[in-house]
C-alpha cells in the first residue's frame, strides 16, 4: 500500500462501486445465526419490527424477510441503495447510518448490523441503537470471518496481509478477533450483551471466492490494476488445494445480541 493509507470513510465508501460484484460473491448467513438470535433475545424473529442498518446489497435484509419479519433497511451508500433496491424492490429503504437513525424513538423490535457496525463510531450509534428500540428489543451485531484454524485460509490470511502491509481486521474495522469491549470501545457504557460464535462452511467456485476476497474493502481502494498480479498468484497457489476448482471456505460467525436498555 501507499505510505499513507486510506481513511475509514474511505474503505467505508469503496463498496459503492463495486454493489453488483459484492451482492454476487459475498457470502450468506446460516439459518443458526438467526436462530441464535432469538433464544439471545427471547423473542421471535417473525413478525417482529426490524430495523437493517448498513443493509448494503440485502444479503442480510433477504434472510430477515425469509423469517417473517417486517424490516426496513437503511443504507447510506449510493451504489449499495441501489443494488439493494434491484434485489428487494419492495423492501423499504432509507437513506441514513448508524451515528444519526432515520428512525422514531421506540420504533423497531430489532436493530440488525451485517458487517456494518464496524463503520460507526459507538460513543453515537449505542444511543442512537437505544433509543430506537422499544423496551422488549434487542441489537444484533454480526460478521462472518474466515476460520484462521483451516491451514489454507491461514495461510490466504498471511499472504493478503503481507500484501496489503497490516492485520486486515485492523484496516478493514472488522470484529474478527474483536471482543466486546473492543466491539463497543469509545461507547459511553459497556450494554449489557451475550457473545456467540457459529460455525458454518460454504463450497464455492474458485472464481467467486477470489471475487469475494477482492470486494474486500482493503482491496477495492487499491484497484484492480495495483491488485491483478496478487490475484493471479492467488488463483496458482488456491488450484494447488483445489485442483477442480471448488472451495470450501469456512467461517466464524461472531454475533453480539444487546437487550435493550
Amino acid at each position: 500500500m501507499t505510505a499513507e493509507s486510506p481513511s475509514r470513510p474511505t474503505y467505508a465508501h469503496s463498496f459503492n462501486r463495486a454493489a453488483a460484484q459484492y451482492a454476487a460473491n459475498r457470502p450468506s448467513y446460516p439459518p443458526t445465526l438467526f436462530d441464535t438470535i432469538e433464544r439471545a433475545a427471547a423473542r421471535p424473529l417473525k413478525g417482529a419490527r426490524i430495523a437493517d442498518v448498513g443493509a448494503g446489497t440485502g444479503i442480510a435484509t433477504a434472510l430477515l424477510l425469509a423469517r417473517g419479519a417486517e424490516v426496513t433497511a437503511v443504507e447510506p451508500g449510493d451504489g449499495m441503495a441501489s443494488q439493494f433496491r434491484r434485489s428487494l424492490p419492495d423492501t423499504p429503504i432509507v437513506r441514513g447510518d448508524g451515528d444519526s437513525l432515520p428512525l422514531a424513538t421506540a420504533s423497531v423490535d430489532f436493530l440488525t448490523y451485517a458487517q456494518s457496525w464496524h463503520w460507526t463510531d459507538p460513543s453515537r450509534s449505542l444511543p442512537e441503537a437505544m433509543r430506537v428500540l422499544r423496551p422488549s428489543g434487542a441489537l444484533a451485531l454480526w460478521w462472518n470471518n474466515p476460520a484462521l484454524d483451516v491451514p489454507w485460509q491461514a495461510e490466504q490470511n498471511r499472504r493478503v496481509e503481507a500484501f496489503i502491509g497490516g492485520d486486515v481486521a485492523e484496516k478493514r474495522g472488522s470484529g474478527r478477533r474483536a471482543r466486546t469491549e473492543d466491539v463497543f470501545a469509545r461507547a459511553p457504557y459497556l450494554p449489557a450483551c451475550t457473545r456467540h460464535e457459529i460455525r458454518w462452511s460454504r463450497t464455492v467456485p474458485l472464481d467467486t471466492h477470489l471475487a469475494n476476497i477482492s470486494s474486500y474493502s482493503v482491496f477495492l481502494v487499491l484497484g484492480e490494476d495495483a491488485t491483478a498480479a496478487f490475484f493471479a498468484e492467488e488463483r496458482a497457489h488456491l488450484l494447488k488445494t483445489f485442483p477442480n476448482g471448488q472451495v470450501e471456505e469456512s467461517y466464524k460467525t461472531i454475533l453480539i445480541v444487546a437487550p435493550a436498555a
